[in-house]
């Protein structure tokens, strides 16, 4: 559990939400230093992509970006796949396997870090928390089945806060 706090220290907030207030020019620059670190061109597309993603509340599929991208000129789909790609590589932008969707995360993980994506399934809103816990019980079972993870990551659907007391009231 004291990674989950120190984690929790780092992100000004556990079980924090996704919103389209993130430092922008933040995320920018650490996507930009993991490219210049690999020798890589952090080019304008991949900028353009990680700022539609950070301006949302939502996850976006890859189709989403290419449109908000292509209202002045017309963008491809491969080209906002690629930038989704090295973005996801520099930790960047999550995608979501359940919805095939991405999002823009304004912070670092550690290396092997468990995290969990709370998906509310009404309004669309993800909240990210890290889990020392979970990354136990994962890394247990897949040591039982001979795997060895790549990114333990674990998405679970539900209501968020918000929308379970617009219920309530």
């Amino acid at each position: 559990m004291a990674g989950e706090k120190a984690h929790h220290e780092r992100c000004e907030g556990y079980g924090h939400a996704h919103s389209p207030h993130s430092d922008v020019a933040a995320m920018i620059e650490r996507a930009r230093a993991f490219a210049a670190a690999r020798k890589l061109p952090f080019t304008e597309m991949r900028a353009r992509v990680l700022t539609v993603l950070a301006r949302e509340e939502k996850p976006l599929t890859a189709y989403e970006i290419t449109d908000r991208l292509s209202v002045s000129k017309k963008v491809q789909a491969v080209q906002v796949y690629r930038g989704l790609d090295f973005l996801q590589e520099a930790g960047c932008v999550h995608r979501l396997a359940s919805k095939a969707s991405y999002f823009a995360c304004d912070h670092e993980h550690h290396p092997g870090e468990a995290v969990v994506f709370m998906v509310c399934s009404h309004c669309g809103t993800v909240q990210e928390a890290p889990s020392d816990l979970v990354a136990q019980g994962l890394q247990g079972a897949a040591e039982h089945a001979g795997f060895k993870p790549a990114h333990p990551i674990v998405e679970l659907e539900g209501e968020c806060a918000r929308c379970s007391e617009t219920k309530a009231a």
